[in-house]
């Protein structure tokens, strides 16, 4: 089993620099209060195809040498994976193509279609999404770029803490949402060598917690088609990624989906940023577990802001 290194960090934000964003870094002095945390908010939100999921997807296709990228890349994703695949592939001018759950929101397909990549949709399961790839990767020699269980994909998701700790400093506690484990890992093998007393929470749906009960058994635990209006977070931990979940990370917290919401829309209110549900649970977690954080500065992971605005997550 392949397992980046923090050379590798160092590596992918110099290959991927010239393609994607250095988001900010925003603060809300009303969710302070509210939280009792001076927290700094990174805005991935705000990245190429509105999601962190650039920076690993891009470090994985211009990681390519010309002979592997000749056949195009393939991978399963509900979504933002998908786009940020397919937005690399353009950029390199190779193939991209998407298995998705048929259940997947049209705007993450509308944008995997936007930038070029070929949808092939499957059932919405872990096994269904796995056995359409490797039918497809069969038939057309693709490099498969896994959404999380990849060491490149890994290595360039942890650009975005690397940069959180460059233009902050060394904090008390980060907080990331957790699904497959491939942001979570990265900031894992990130602030284990920049700041290694660095406490590390992983927030996720309480819905779809495959991964606290991982943590809670101290082994994988898998949950098959988990639903949570958090979309992006509904995959399970993977040996590569749980290798750093076990590791280094301090607890998984939960948070309920109307919590998701609230805290959701809380942002949208206070920070005038579009954020998606997926992004708001570090948010609610902190909100929980207000003891936790008290008095602490803290970073949060704003993983993307990809939300079909015609159907507002919660909105009735």
């Amino acid at each position: 089993m392949d397992i980046p290194t923090f050379d590798d960090v160092v590596a992918a934000h110099e290959r991927i620099t010239p393609y994607i964003h250095r988001t900010p870094i925003l603060t809300s002095s009303y969710l302070n209060q509210l939280t009792g945390a001076e927290i700094f908010f990174k805005c991935e939100n705000l990245q190429k195809v509105g999601a962190f999921k650039a920076r690993g997807a891009s470090n994985a296709v211009f990681g390519l040498s010309d002979a592997d990228a000749a056949n195009g890349v393939a991978t399963h994703s509900s979504g933002n994976h998908a786009g940020a695949l397919s937005f690399a592939a353009a950029l390199r001018g190779i193939d991209a193509t998407v298995v998705m759950p048929h259940n997947a929101p049209a705007t993450k397909k509308a944008a995997v279609r936007g930038y070029g990549g070929n949808i092939i949709e499957c059932e919405p399961t872990q096994a269904a999404r796995e056995a359409t790839l490797e039918k497809e990767v069969a038939q057309s020699g693709a490099n498969v770029v896994h959404p999380y269980d990849d060491a490149r994909v890994i290595a360039g998701q942890a650009t975005c803490v690397l940069e959180l700790h460059q233009d902050i400093g060394d904090l008390d506690a980060v907080v990331a949402p957790i699904g497959g484990g491939g942001l979570i890992s990265g900031t894992c093998l990130a602030l284990s060598t920049l700041s290694p007393q660095t406490k590390i929470y992983a927030a996720e749906p309480a819905q779809a917690d495959d991964a606290h009960r991982s943590f809670q058994a101290g082994e994988i635990v898998t949950r098959d088609a988990q639903q949570s209006v958090a979309d992006g977070l509904k995959t399970n931990l993977r040996p590569r990624t749980w290798h750093f979940v076990s590791r280094f990370v301090n607890d998984v917290l939960l948070a309920s989906e109307d919590e998701i919401l609230d805290a959701m829309y809380l942002t949208w209110e206070r920070m005038k940023i579009i954020i998606e549900p997926s992004s708001a649970v570090p948010l609610a977690v902190m909100l929980n577990n207000k003891q936790l954080f008290q008095g602490q500065r803290v970073g949060v992971v704003i993983t993307g802001g990809n939300v079909d605005l015609k159907h507002c997550p919660g909105c009735k």
